[in-house]
C-alpha cells in the first residue's frame, strides 16, 4: 500500500471539512461546494479548469434542463389532470387511493427531480385529502417515500444518479444508460408500495388528530371544496370612544400575544379600512377591527380590553366575503428564501398585505410571537388575506399552496407541446443515442420556444443552489481519485475487512452510502464515495460499475430521519414526529437494501 502524501493528508482534511460543515450546517450546502471550488486549485490539489469543469458537466447541464421540462409540465396542469382519473380508478378506498397516488408520484419522479415531484403534488395531495376526508398524516409519508423511490427509475431521476456517469469518467468506465436502472428501480417501488399494503397500519400513523390537536384546530377548513372558507372564526369589535384615554398605547401584536387572535383589519383615522395591518398598527378609539381566533380568546379579549363583541362581521362583511379573501396553509419549501429568516425578517404585512396567523412545525402549533420564530423548510404558515394579495404572495416563491385562481394561470393548451417536447427527449437519448445533456437541453429548449414557459419562468424554475452545490463538489471528486486518496482509503479498509465475495462488497457499500446520506446531502456522498467504492471494487476483482451504482441508488435510501428534502417538505403538512420516520423509515431502509443487492444480483451477475 503507498504511503500518505502531502496531497493526500489535504484532500483528506478538506473532505472532513466539508463532511463537519455538512452536518453543523454553519453555512448553506452549496456554500460548502462552492469553497471547495475555490480552495482546491488554491492547494494545488487540483487545476483551475479542473475545479471550475462541474459547472459545464453533463451532470449539471442535465439538471438544469430536467428542471425545466418539469417545471413546463406544471405549467400546462398536467398534474392537475392526473389527479381525477387516479381518483377514480381508486375509488372510495384509503388503501387504493394511496397505492395509486404513491404509483403516480413514483412515476412522475422518474423523469423529473423527486422533490420537484412532491412540491407538485402536495397542494393535489390535501385536495385529496380533504375531499376524500382522509387523514392528511395517512396519505403524505407513504407518496413521499415513493417520490424517493421513484428517483430510482431512471438516470434522470434523482441528482445521484445524473451526476453517476461524471464521475465514472476518470476511470473510462463504460457509462450507465437512461434506462439501465429502471428494473431495479421498478423493483424498489412495486416492494415499497406492497410494503405500504401489508405493513402500512404498523408503519404509519393511523390514528386521526387527538382531542387536544382537535380543540386547537376548530378554526380549520370547513367541508368546502374551494380554500380559504371557514367557519365561525371571524369577529368583529369596536373599541369604546375613550378606550385611548386610560390605558398604555395598544399595538396589533400586543393583542395578538395578549390573547392568541389575529387582527385582520382595523379601521384608521377618519374612516380607513386597513387590511392585515401591521403589527405595529396603533389601536385608536372608535374604531371596528376584525379579528380571528377561537370564541373564547375573542370573549376574552373583548372582557379585558372593554371591547363590544358584535353579533356578526358588519362594517368589513364585503371585505371578508369567500369570494375576496380567505385562508391558506403555505408550506415552506425546500431552499426558499423566506427559510432560516425570523417570520418577522420577512414582513409579510407590509409587503404583500397578508396576515401570518400560526405556524405548525411538527407537534407543535405556534400563536404568539410568531415574529421571532425563525422559519423552517416544511413549516406551514397559516395566512389570511384577499386572493388577489395571496396570489402576489404564491408569485413570489418559496411557498407551496393552492388557490382558487391556480388553473385560470395554467397553460393547458399546451399540454400537447410539453408532454411531446418530452417524448422527443426521450426518444433522441434511446433511439439516437444522443448525449443526455443535449437531448433534455432540446426538450427544455422546445418548451421555451412553444411557449410552454417564458425564458424567464425557465430561469426562474431552476435551483441554482442545486446547481452550485454539484458543480462544486464535483472537483473534490477529482482532486480524491487524482491524489490517490481515493485508492489509499480504499486499499485501508479493503486490509481491514480482508477477502470478501463481491455480493458481500456490494451490501457493505450500500450500507455505507445509506449511513453517509442521513448525515450529509446525497450528492455530496455520491461524490465522495463513488471514487472510493471503483478503487476498492478494482482492488477487489469485483465490477467496479456496480460499486458506483450502489453508491447512485444507496444515497437515495434517506427514509429513517427527515433529512431528506422531501421527508423535510411533508413533514410539517403531515404533523409528523421524527419517532415516526425512525418507525417507518427504518424498515423501509431495510427493504431497499435488501432489494437492491437482490436485483444488481439477478440483472447483472454480480
Amino acid at each position: 500500500m503507498e504511503h500518505l502524501t502531502p496531497d493526500m493528508i489535504m484532500v483528506m482534511v478538506m473532505i472532513g471539512v466539508a463532511i463537519f460543515l455538512f452536518i453543523v450546517e454553519w453555512v448553506r450546502v452549496d456554500v460548502v461546494a462552492i469553497l471547495m471550488m475555490v480552495c482546491l486549485p488554491l492547494l494545488h490539489l487540483v487545476t483551475p479548469k479542473e475545479a471550475f469543469v462541474g459547472l459545464s458537466s453533463n451532470a449539471v447541464v442535465s439538471i438544469i434542463a430536467v428542471i425545466i421540462i418539469g417545471a413546463g409540465l406544471d405549467k400546462t396542469g398536467m398534474i392537475n389532470k392526473l389527479v381525477k382519473p387516479v381518483l377514480a380508478v381508486a375509488g372510495k378506498s384509503t388503501s387504493r387511493v394511496i397505492v395509486a397516488i404513491s404509483f403516480t408520484v413514483a412515476v412522475i419522479s422518474s423523469f423529473m427531480q423527486n422533490i420537484g415531484a412532491a412540491a407538485l403534488f402536495l397542494p393535489a395531495i390535501q385536495r385529496i385529502s380533504k375531499v376524500q376526508k382522509i387523514p392528511l398524516n395517512r396519505l403524505l409519508m407513504p407518496v413521499g417515500f415513493s417520490a424517493i423511490l421513484g428517483g430510482t427509475i431512471t438516470l434522470v431521476g434523482c441528482s445521484p444518479l445524473i451526476l453517476l456517469n461524471d464521475l465514472l469518467l476518470p476511470f473510462h468506465l463504460e457509462p450507465f444508460g437512461l434506462f439501465d436502472v429502471t428494473p431495479i428501480g421498478l423493483a424498489l417501488v412495486a416492494s415499497g408500495i406492497l410494503c405500504f399494503i401489508f405493513l402500512g397500519k404498523f408503519m404509519f400513523p393511523q390514528a386521526d388528530l387527538s382531542e387536544k390537536q382537535v380543540t386547537e384546530q376548530t378554526c380549520d377548513w370547513d367541508s368546502s371544496d374551494e380554500p380559504g372558507t371557514r367557519k365561525n372564526c371571524l369577529y368583529e369589535l369596536t373599541t369604546s370612544d375613550d378606550y385611548m384615554d386610560y390605558r398604555d398605547t395598544v399595538r396589533v401584536d400586543d393583542l395578538h400575544r395578549r390573547y392568541l387572535v389575529s387582527i385582520l383589519a382595523l379601521t384608521e383615522p377618519p374612516d380607513y379600512k386597513t387590511l392585515s395591518p401591521s403589527p405595529d398598527t396603533e389601536i385608536r378609539s372608535n374604531v371596528d377591527l376584525v379579528v380571528w381566533g377561537e370564541k373564547r380568546d375573542v370573549q376574552r379579549l373583548a372582557t379585558a380590553e372593554e371591547m363590544q363583541l358584535k353579533e356578526t362581521v358588519e362594517y368589513y362583511g364585503k371585505e371578508f366575503e369567500a369570494d375576496t379573501s380567505g385562508m391558506v396553509e403555505a408550506v415552506v419549501s425546500p431552499r426558499s428564501q423566506f427559510s432560516g429568516r425570523p417570520l418577522g425578517m420577512n414582513n409579510f404585512n407590509d409587503r404583500f398585505r397578508v396576515t401570518p396567523m400560526s405556524i405548525h412545525r411538527q407537534e407543535d402549533v405556534y400563536k404568539a410571537k410568531l415574529d421571532d420564530i425563525v422559519l423552517q423548510t416544511g413549516d406551514v404558515i397559516s395566512f389570511y388575506g384577499t386572493w388577489k394579495r395571496l396570489e402576489v404572495l404564491q408569485e413570489e416563491g418559496g411557498l407551496l399552496f393552492s388557490l382558487p385562481s391556480d388553473l385560470e394561470d395554467m397553460r393547458p393548451e399546451k399540454a400537447l407541446w410539453a408532454s411531446g417536447w418530452l417524448v422527443l427527449s426521450l426518444v433522441m437519448i434511446m433511439v439516437f443515442d444522443i448525449q443526455l445533456s443535449v437531448a433534455l437541453m432540446t426538450g427544455a429548449l422546445g418548451m421555451v420556444m412553444t411557449r410552454v414557459l417564458s425564458i424567464d419562468e425557465a430561469y426562474q424554475s431552476v435551483d441554482w443552489r442545486t446547481i452550485f452545490l454539484l458543480a462544486g463538489l464535483i472537483p473534490l471528486g477529482i482532486a480524491t481519485q487524482k491524489t490517490g486518496t481515493a485508492a489509499w482509503i480504499a486499499a485501508s479498509i479493503l486490509n481491514i475487512i480482508g477477502d470478501v465475495q463481491p455480493i458481500v462488497l456490494l451490501t457493505v457499500i450500500g450500507i455505507l452510502s445509506t449511513l453517509f446520506t442521513l448525515v450529509i446531502s446525497n450528492v455530496g456522498a455520491t461524490v465522495l464515495l463513488v471514487p472510493l467504492v471503483v478503487n476498492m471494487a478494482l482492488a477487489a476483482h469485483a465490477d467496479p460499475r456496480m460499486a458506483a451504482l450502489v453508491v447512485g441508488l444507496a444515497t437515495s435510501n434517506s427514509f429513517v430521519l427527515p433529512t431528506h428534502q422531501v421527508n423535510a417538505l411533508y413533514m410539517g403538512p403531515g404533523r409528523y414526529r421524527t419517532i415516526d420516520f425512525i418507525k417507518a423509515g427504518s424498515l423501509v431502509s431495510i427493504l431497499f437494501l435488501a432489494v437492491m443487492i437482490t436485483m444488481i444480483y439477478l440483472f447483472y451477475g454480480v
